[in-house]
């Protein structure tokens, strides 16, 4: 997801996202481990764009206070 795409979520949704995408890089670490990983940069962009989420919901929680 772009961060434009982002900014348009609401606080809950990026926290289910965020729960979704570490779901998703358990998965993919497994993988990796097993030796099955098919595209190991997937694991990049993924630690990338919860990054991106954190930072969104730590701008929002600092507006609030």
């Amino acid at each position: 997801m772009k961060i434009q795409e982002l900014r348009e979520l609401s606080i809950d949704e990026l926290g289910a996202r965020k729960r979704e995408l570490g779901q998703e890089m358990l998965n993919l670490r497994v993988q990796q481990q097993i030796g099955q990983l098919e595209n190991p940069s997937r694991l990049r962009s993924l630690r990338r764009e919860v990054a991106r989420i954190e930072t969104l919901i730590t701008e929002r929680r600092a507006k609030v206070a």
